[in-house]
């Protein structure tokens, strides 16, 4: 990591901020070792028990990525019941469609594939691309959450287990972006700089997720692969072996949409290469030298023929002329907090958690 994230520090020895919370916080939410299988295994006879009766005792979204298959392998090896649910937004590649479907077979899974309207999603994936924000991701990162949380309220199911993990993904610059779960921010970039009414776009407001589905629905979000030892070149060797799952060269590139704004738009408009946390991420937890991930970085970010594919693609998905992408980007650059955000109310939230937890002496993390 470096500068382009403000806010890191380093102290006098050159370790950088990232590093020293890595060190003193993330790793108090890290069990790779045998107190992690205790307690895996006490938290999935839990969800067993609770789902007793129903046909489902729990729901996974599957993208095809490589935390995602690999948990879903898992599940079917604890010998839980999952609702999978897919959510299709309109960038999927032919690889991970084909992944996914490996998985449903090799595992026996019911998958529900929810398609987001095309209309609205290119209207508000439009709108974000010419507000010249940063985390152009929300608009697919907002969807697959909503419908995943709607998916299991619709079937009684408390409990949701994300591929989201510590060991590939522990070190995220927060000065990068703002949440993907703030409606309120979406739909403000989105009457800014949207042509039409989002008609079907699965929404998740304020209220919903830190209230109605923590508290009301007595939801949960369980994150397995925190709970065992997840080494990254160990899981795609077992996705492989065990399904014949093709992988996709680069982080999130089940997406043509995520690598093209991963390895193009931010580190082009905003200076900020994906590429850095991912492999901060994986040097913290043990799975690659400093050394092996400055090599990493040394490569180039796309093959300039793939590029030129990709933005082809890109502005035909969007239907708009390469005129107009050029001028998006390089039109000047805004931040989140440019527009109307939760964060006021996020705040709030967090003063009111700090005095529950003095009165009741216990902490109270009950949402995700």
């Amino acid at each position: 990591m470096d500068t382009t994230d403000s806010n890191i520090t380093f102290d006098e020895k050159g370790v950088c901020s990232h590093c020293s919370e890595f060190d003193s916080v993330t790793t108090k939410n890290w069990f790779p070792n045998a107190e992690g299988k205790k307690r895996l295994e006490a938290i999935v006879e839990n969800i067993k028990k609770e789902g007793r009766g129903q046909e489902y005792d729990c729901i996974i979204g599957l993208s095809g990525g490589i935390d995602s298959s690999y948990m879903a392998l898992k599940v079917k090896e604890w010998g839980l019941r999952p609702l999978v649910v897919h959510v299709d937004a309109g960038w999927n590649s032919e690889i991970a469609v084909g992944n996914i479907e490996k998985i449903v077979k090799h595992c026996n899974y019911d998958l529900h594939t929810h398609v987001i309207d095309w209309e609205d999603m290119r209207d508000l994936q439009l709108a974000y691309f010419r507000s010249a924000i940063a985390n152009q991701d929300v608009p697919q990162d907002h969807a697959f959450f909503a419908a995943l949380y709607h998916y299991a309220t619709k079937n009684n199911i408390k409990y949701i287990l994300s591929g989201g993990n510590i060991a590939t993904e522990g070190i995220s610059p927060k000065t990068w972006h703002g949440s993907a779960m703030d409606a309120i921010n979406l739909k403000a970039i989105h009457k800014a700089f949207g042509s039409r009414k989002l008609k079907s776009y699965p929404l998740i407001s304020f209220f919903q997720y830190y209230f109605y589905y923590p508290f009301i629905k007595g939801m949960r979000t369980f994150r397995p692969l925190n709970y065992m030892p997840y080494d990254k070149n160990m899981a795609v060797e077992f996705l492989q072996k065990e399904i014949g799952w093709r992988p996709y060269g680069r982080k999130h590139g089940e997406s043509i949409f995520t690598k093209f704004f991963q390895n193009y738009y931010l580190p082009t408009k905003f200076g900020f290469d994906k590429r850095k946390p991912h492999l901060s991420s994986l040097i913290v937890s043990g799975q690659m030298t400093r050394e092996q991930a400055l090599a990493e970085l040394a490569k180039p970010l796309y093959d300039a023929n793939e590029l030129e594919t990709d933005i082809s693609y890109f502005c035909k998905k969007l239907r708009i002329s390469r005129e107009e992408f050029e001028r998006c980007m390089q039109a000047p650059i805004h931040d989140y907090t440019d527009f109307a955000n939760w964060n006021n109310l996020h705040a709030r939230l967090k003063m009111l958690q700090k005095i529950a937890e003095r009165t009741l002496r216990r902490k109270v993390r009950v949402y995700s």
